[in-house]
């Protein structure tokens, strides 16, 4: 890892996680972790470029057959790749496949890029995941040997106090609010050996009185007939929230990606706007 390394390009591959859900702005897109690790690398480098990839629902396989192709053609600094996590939380999973569709990712973009980041994703609490558990923990077991093997980098969040908090997590309780978004964002910064702004995704969020139990039992009702029941009707019916969808930055209709870049390159500060770039 260099200290202090400049970025000029990032893609960000994956599923939900990456995409970004729940962060709606209000054209109702999402931004997520990689949008606004993309907006503070931009601020780096002029010129700088991204595309994420990333689609909602999409099993280890789907994002090695659909967007690991796209994203090793693009050659950026930087690739991300977050993807397995959807196939553990399937009530059927062939863990040997995950190992192997995961590993060939790798070894596809490991050499594409100047840096590859793998990620242990968060860790939660709570019975539909505790059930997971020994799936993910062998998920990120092998994403550990994977960087260790190919070079690549690791954020590991799984053990990070804040984003195991609750209120880290929207309604669904599946996807990040904004503020997880920023501190998954915070950490991959920090990984990739940028100085760090705000250590707070390694410490616990300051305490706060429990909500009372009506509260918190009204709540799991909401839950699970907002989000556990359709979640469950697609698993149990072999359909995904991603179907039909592509990547925010590829054009189906072509049937290949593109660059955004700051909308403004000569204003200081945060980038507030992208343009598509061609070519």
């Amino acid at each position: 890892m260099e200290l202090n390394a400049s970025y000029t390009s990032l893609v960000a591959v994956g599923d939900s996680f990456t995409e970004g859900m729940s962060d709606l702005l209000p054209d109702g897109s999402y931004r997520g972790w990689a949008d606004v690790l993309a907006a503070r690398l931009a601020g780096r480098s002029p010129g700088f470029r991204y595309a994420n990839l990333a689609v909602r629902g999409k099993l280890i396989g789907q994002i090695v057959e659909e967007q690991v192709p796209v994203a090793a053609a693009m050659e950026p600094d930087v690739i991300t790749l977050v993807g397995g996590l959807n196939d553990t939380l399937r009530p059927k999973c062939d863990m040997g496949m995950v190992r192997g569709r995961l590993e060939e990712a790798v070894e596809r973009l490991a050499p594409a890029c100047k840096t590859l980041v793998l990620m242990r994703s968060p860790g939660r609490s709570g019975p539909v995941l505790e059930r997971f558990r020994p799936r993910m923990e062998e998920l990120f077991s092998l994403v550990d040997d994977l960087a260790a093997r190919h070079g690549a980098l690791v954020a590991d969040l799984y053990g990070a106090p804040s984003l195991g908090d609750p209120r880290m997590w929207d309604v669904d309780r599946l996807h990040l609010t904004a503020d997880g978004h920023r501190r998954v964002a915070e950490a991959v910064w920090q990984t990739l050996g940028l100085p760090a702004e705000d250590d707070g995704w390694r410490t616990p969020v300051p305490a706060v009185p429990p909500a009372r139990w009506a509260r918190r039992r009204a709540e799991d009702v909401r839950f699970a007939r907002q989000h556990l029941l359709p979640w469950i009707g697609r698993r149990l019916t072999g359909r995904s929230s991603g179907d039909g969808r592509a990547g925010a930055q590829f054009d189906a209709a072509l049937g290949k990606a593109f660059w955004i870049t700051p909308a403004d390159p000569s204003a200081p500060g945060p980038v507030t706007g992208w343009r598509r770039v061609d070519g």
